[in-house]
């Protein structure tokens, strides 16, 4: 799951999540990289693994459709479509969609990591 091209990312994230492995999506972020759960409310290190395993929780496979990749030097911006469409194991229906706005950077080890997770991207008619 090592990614050297960061247009790969939200694609192998996907194999990741819909194979329900926390740990593989834990390696496609540097250690300390930040999740945003809604605009201003930020979370880190175990938070964002806590956020991350009650979306996997969820039992609902997620699609992505990158729109756009833009690299500059060992940082990439990521911006991507996202839906979470289906029934949970309970009976419930849930539908979650957006567009995320993500960034990545290029280890020294020539892998991209994501360091900010930003799934709410930007609310229409928010702060």
């Amino acid at each position: 799951m090592a990614v050297s091209d960061p247009a790969r990312l939200p694609s192998v994230f996907v194999e990741a999540f819909n194979a329900k492995d926390l740990d593989a999506i834990d390696r496609l972020f540097e250690p300390e990289a930040v999740r945003v759960l809604q605009p201003g409310v930020v979370v880190t290190g175990d938070g964002r693994r806590r956020a991350t395993s009650s979306f996997l929780a969820l039992g609902v496979p997620i699609e992505i459709s990158l729109r756009h990749t833009y690299v500059y030097d060992d940082t990439a911006l990521l911006i991507g479509d996202f839906v979470i469409d289906g029934t949970k194991s309970d009976g419930e229906h849930i539908h979650l969609e957006g567009t995320a706005t993500d960034v990545a950077r290029r280890g020294s080890d020539g892998l991209w990591r994501y360091i900010i997770d930003n799934p709410p991207g930007v609310e229409v008619g928010g702060e």
